[in-house]
């Protein structure tokens, strides 16, 4: 990341229809307020601190349903607002069978560089599941779509851990997807989030819950296979195929750096301060219409927690936490900040630690949460 230079998120809370675990700030049926939503986004840029951006991540919610001209509209307003590091990454999120050759060149055209696509799973059945309404052969047309634009830097997300799920179905679709030769993958274990459908289906019985067990023996699983297939294994749950095509705009959040979000419910951390939007996309119109702030559950965060949130995201990265570049940030190294936690996490087999760096163990990475817990 470079210096004195920040993240860009653009928050699209559009959806044709809810997935059955999405706990996001998504509303389906809404796709009439798109060109208010535009308007509204341009007026908040407008009226935001300005710094140099390194990345642009337009994340959802499904980004691909801005329309070419709004999402240009967008970008010009980032543009005319913030001096945009030449080599800026612009990330698009989009579902397969919301896209199609036409819709991604002119993306391309516009500045977008990178394409995330939420694949999940190549069996229908699992689709099925998780309300997703695309089918794997429009998620091959998607990605052949994306590289005939001239797109040279896709994701596919990808989720394990199902209910019912066994390990050959999920070896089948992260196969599936080596298949498409991504340059990214994000892989994720199905979290149940209160108040989703399908947590109301495991809770009133209808479906068994995850087990934790098999997901772990997939999270291996997928581990060694990516290793294999040659992928850099970078952070908890992602792998890219070179250094080049690491998703810097995410590098930010876990190096726990300096990120502004635009758009409802899009959260920022500037000048000590983090802050959300208001959520509803109604609301946040109406409140830049009238010229008044956005931002909800605005909170100063005191040094410490900085720090300790500084490890809990810097130890999602393989690479762990460096005690240099920890100490050149806060004056003081690792062992005086967290003495007792790095020695405790050490005799429980969940970190390594050598006086420059700490990162978690293979075990540690099948229990980060409980590590993570140890420094906020």
């Amino acid at each position: 990341m470079e210096t004195g230079s920040v993240a860009l998120y653009i928050h699209i809370p559009f959806c044709r229809s809810r997935c059955t675990y999405c706990a996001f700030n998504t509303y389906a049926g809404r796709e009439a307020l798109i060109p208010a939503y535009g308007e509204a986004l341009c007026t908040e840029i407008r009226a935001a601190p300005s710094a140099p951006a390194h990345t642009v991540y337009f994340g959802g919610g499904t980004p691909s349903m801005l329309p070419p001209d709004t999402l240009a509209r967008i970008l010009r307003c980032l543009r005319e607002h913030f001096p945009l590091s030449p080599d800026v990454e612009v990330t698009l999120e989009a579902n397969p069978g919301t896209v199609d050759p036409a819709y991604l060149r002119a993306a391309r055209g516009l500045g977008v560089n990178r394409l995330s696509l939420g694949v999940q799973s190549v069996h229908p059945d699992e689709l099925r599941l998780l309300g997703r309404r695309h089918t794997w052969e429009d998620a091959v047309g998607a990605v052949r779509a994306a590289r005939a634009a001239g797109l040279e830097n896709v994701n596919l997300d990808l989720i394990y851990g199902l209910p019912g799920q066994a390990l050959s179905d999920w070896q089948e679709t992260l196969e599936a997807a080596l298949s498409l030769a991504p340059d990214h993958l994000s892989l994720y274990a199905l979290t149940l989030e209160e108040g989703t459908p399908l947590q109301e289906r495991v809770a009133r019985g209808e479906l068994p819950p995850p087990d934790d067990d098999a997901a772990a023996e997939m999270y291996e699983w997928a581990e060694a296979r990516l290793a294999q297939a040659g992928y850099l294994h970078y952070e908890l749950s992602n792998w890219a195929r070179s250094e080049r095509h690491l998703c810097r705009h995410n590098l930010t959040y876990w190096y726990n750096e300096l990120y502004l979000g635009l758009g409802a419910g899009a959260s920022s951390w500037w000048g000590g301060r983090r802050w959300t939007n208001a959520r509803h996309p109604e609301e946040y119109i109406r409140r830049l219409a009238a010229g008044r702030s956005v931002a909800e559950e605005v909170e100063e965060i005191p040094l410490r927690l900085e720090m300790g949130e500084t490890m809990m995201m810097g130890l999602r990265l393989v690479e762990g936490v460096s005690d240099a570049r920890f100490r050149a940030r806060f004056g003081v190294g690792l062992a005086e900040a967290f003495g007792a936690e790095l020695a405790r996490l050490v005799g429980q087999g969940l970190l390594e630690w050598d006086g420059r760096t700490a990162r978690l163990t293979p075990r540690g990475r099948l229990l980060g949460n409980w590590v993570f817990r140890e420094f906020v």
